[in-house]
């Protein structure tokens, strides 16, 4: 069984931002997979279905980007899901836009959703699928940088990342993490 968690603030006020990319990329999943994300439970919204042969939970923290860790422990935990199957999704400043890039394991860099996850888990041994999001001209202006909503235009640049991410999270799934890199990396 995989945890599919994608990052993200509660939709629909924080919908087509880029910090909710990661609720992008799962939403997609749903769909395509014909999973249902409407039980509440593990201070979430999740889902249980089946990608490629795999039992899945896919889950939307509803904890505000910040606290995401607590959210992805309870499911993680009540399901004894063990780390190399804990996928969790989310977006990165530090990376270009558009961008996606796949990691079998690492610390969370700047981004405070992932600080609370490593956080939570007591771990950094579990795959993680980042879009790049790049970065403000100016750093003060981070904050409304990754929660204002995008135009149209800018929100379809980012469209072909979060297929590519989704279809990332399906090869990892069905052929590991060190096919996915090197095949998406």
């Amino acid at each position: 069984m995989f945890l599919i968690a994608g990052l993200g603030n509660p939709e629909p006020q924080y919908s087509q931002t880029r910090h909710n990319v990661g609720f992008d990329i799962v939403n997609i999943l749903a769909k395509k997979y014909n999973i249902e994300i409407n039980k509440n439970g593990y201070e979430g919204l999740y889902g249980i279905g089946t990608i490629e042969g795999e039992k899945v939970i896919i889950l939307k923290p509803q904890t505000f980007m910040n606290e995401s860790g607590k959210s992805v422990i309870k499911a993680k935990s009540f399901y004894n899901i063990a780390d190399e199957k804990t996928i969790v999704i989310y977006d990165d400043i530090d990376i270009e836009e558009g961008v996606v890039k796949l990691r079998k394991k690492g610390g969370p860099g700047t981004h405070n959703g992932m600080k609370s996850v490593v956080s939570e888990l007591n771990s950094i041994e579990f795959p993680r699928v980042r879009i790049g999001i790049g970065q403000p001209i100016f750093k003060d202006l981070m904050i409304s940088y990754v929660i204002q909503k995008l135009s149209d235009e800018q929100y379809e640049k980012l469209k072909p990342a979060i297929q590519k991410a989704s279809d990332a999270v399906i090869e990892i799934i069905k052929n590991g993490i060190d096919n996915a890199m090197n095949k998406f990396n």
